[in-house]
């Protein structure tokens, strides 16, 4: 009986989230464990790097003349492509600074899912909607390509304190502040 119930709950939240007109995972953080990748030797100092990747995909749905997407934008951490020289960290203080660092572009990665998602969810498309979409997407994904550029600039890649204590402090508003979207995993 029990199992009866089980399967009927299975196939409920299955149906739920393939119905859900958005989809993405919450936000984690990373540890030393996310960096599989072999490190790169850098002339600017660079002790770390995350790779992230948005994999956004759709389907259609026509809807009084328009257009809804049912939209799964996920967000992967390339752990194989994030790479950590362990052997210039000096101990667990830099440890802990260097995965705060990557953490916000990991974050930064994050707050672009969530925004690919909120406006495809409030866009009503019209039969054009993959250039639509794709257009969305493309403007979302440049600007967040920018912000990642400018955190590095800014915290000189965490060497500047200062300004990572800035970042850090705008990335905990953001998160704090950001709209919920349907998360599954």
């Amino acid at each position: 009986m029990i199992l009866k119930y089980l399967r009927v709950i299975c196939a409920i939240a299955l149906l739920c989230s393939v119905l859900s007109p958005v989809s993405a995972q919450p936000h984690r953080l990373l540890t030393v464990n996310d960096f599989q990748g072999t490190p790169r030797v850098n002339g600017r100092g660079v002790i770390a790097y995350t790779n992230c990747t948005i994999n956004f995909t759709y389907q259609a749905s026509r809807n009084d003349g328009n257009y809804i997407l049912h939209a799964n934008v996920r967000l992967y951490m390339n752990n194989y492509k994030s790479w950590m020289d362990r052997s210039r960290i000096t101990g667990a203080d830099q440890l802990a600074e260097v995965l705060k660092h990557e953490q916000g572009h990991y974050t930064i990665a994050y707050l672009e899912q969530q925004e690919v998602l909120r406006a495809i969810e409030r866009t009503r498309f019209t039969y054009n909607y993959n250039a639509e979409a794709m257009a969305i997407f493309n403007r979302i994904d440049a600007k967040y390509k920018q912000l990642n550029q400018d955190y590095d600039e800014d915290t000189e890649h965490m060497t500047n304190r200062q300004q990572q204590h800035s970042w850090d402090i705008y990335f905990a508003k953001r998160l704090q502040f950001i709209p919920q979207e349907n998360a599954s995993l």
